[in-house]
């Protein structure tokens, strides 16, 4: 990607549907954050009321007015890559098909996932002091790097390893894309990679080797006989599933290969812990050489506690699980109550038409506001 020097600015007083379309036209693939953040960064400072910490490509701005309350509103500001297929339109810049900035749909990468809830996080805070208003929360506000790659790069765990203190709450809200529904809590996720040996050989003289590749063959035919299990987690059904995601092996067209690897990923209801989760996997991959790569736990839903509660309440709908991992999961290790609210369908993103309507992105915005500031 070019690189971009001069600085990028955002206009957080345009509808918000335009400025989800300025948000998705700064490139952001995850470890080039830079430059969008420096642009949230340059325009959260023009709000006075707010004390802002910057780490890295991450940002938190919170209000300081003594309320009983604090509520977190958090986003990742980071995408997957662009993708790679002509005639795609998820990607940047930005693109409306009815030719009219503002009317209809919006494409764009991150469209879904999720410049519409950054959108959304940066309209409110431009707005919780317009004409003397107080919200009737105190608010914090987090925007941080590196959400889309491996957990050990979160710009959300670095926040909360070098500035703890700055994330404690009563609730939040992460706008994570849920077609404005609340979803609650999230499934867990975890990774394995299951290695099988053999012995290298010509592949004229096969028979003088042991072909590991072949010996990968039980490991695939486990996964895809096992039938992953629906969950109930206090009210809401957690669907799992236990699947190859990439296999490695041989060195040469004429060579038997002497090594397979097969990396699986494994997303678990919030039932169970990493350690559980892994027990789950090396029960049914007995006999195999499985060593785990990475995990991070799940999140219960916690709908039942009073703030998650109200705010359930004040948005309507019925709440539903969130199948896929989020950073609601890091917010419940705090010991704060967390839910997935957003503008967007999830089962759009990372697609190569990642797309959002824009009145979805307006509705949050309504919704959010209208239970801040009522």
């Amino acid at each position: 990607m070019t690189e971009h020097t001069a600085p990028a600015r955002l206009n957080l007083r345009q509808d918000v549907a335009l400025l989800t379309a300025d948000i998705i036209d700064i490139f952001s693939v995850s470890g080039e954050e830079h430059r969008l953040a420096d642009a949230v960064e340059h325009a959260l400072r023009s709000i006075p009321q707010l004390e802002l910490l910057r780490d890295g490509d991450s940002i938190i701005a919170r209000t300081n007015l003594g309320r009983s309350e604090r509520v977190i509103l958090a986003g990742h500001l980071d995408t997957v890559p662009l993708p790679t297929t002509e005639r795609s339109l998820g990607t940047v810049p930005s693109y409306w098909p009815s030719g009219a900035p503002g009317e209809g749909v919006l494409y764009g990468r991150g469209a879904t996932d999720m410049k519409g809830g950054v959108a959304v996080q940066l309209a409110l805070a431009a707005e919780l002091f317009d004409g003397g208003a107080q919200p009737d929360k105190d608010v914090t506000f987090v925007f941080y790097d590196h959400e889309e790659v491996e957990a050990v790069k979160s710009g959300l765990g670095r926040l909360v390893r070098n500035h703890g203190h700055l994330l404690g709450g009563d609730f939040a809200i992460l706008l994570e894309p849920t077609d404005g529904t609340v979803e609650g809590g999230c499934n867990g996720t975890i990774r394995f990679e299951a290695t099988t040996v053999g012995e290298a050989a010509h592949s004229a003289r096969a028979w003088m080797g042991s072909n590991a590749i072949h010996a990968a063959a039980p490991v695939l035919a486990r996964l895809a006989a096992y039938a992953p299990r629906t969950v109930d987690v206090d009210g809401l059904e957690y669907r799992e599933s236990l699947n190859a995601v990439k296999i490695q092996g041989g060195t040469a067209g004429n060579v038997i290969p002497d090594r397979c690897v097969v990396e699986i990923n494994y997303r678990f209801a919030p039932d169970k812990s990493p350690d559980e989760a892994e027990q789950h996997v090396r029960e049914l991959l007995e006999g195999f050489d499985v060593v785990r790569t990475d995990s991070a736990a799940g999140a219960r839903p916690g709908l039942n506690d009073p703030a998650a509660a109200s705010f359930v309440a004040a948005v309507g709908g019925v709440p539903k699980p969130k199948y896929g991992w989020t950073d609601v999961a890091r917010f419940s290790e705090l010991g704060i109550p967390a839910v997935n609210f957003g503008p967007g369908d999830a089962l759009l993103a990372h697609k190569d038409n990642e797309h959002v309507d824009a009145d979805a992105v307006r509705e949050c915005l309504r919704a959010l506001r209208s239970w801040l500031m009522p």
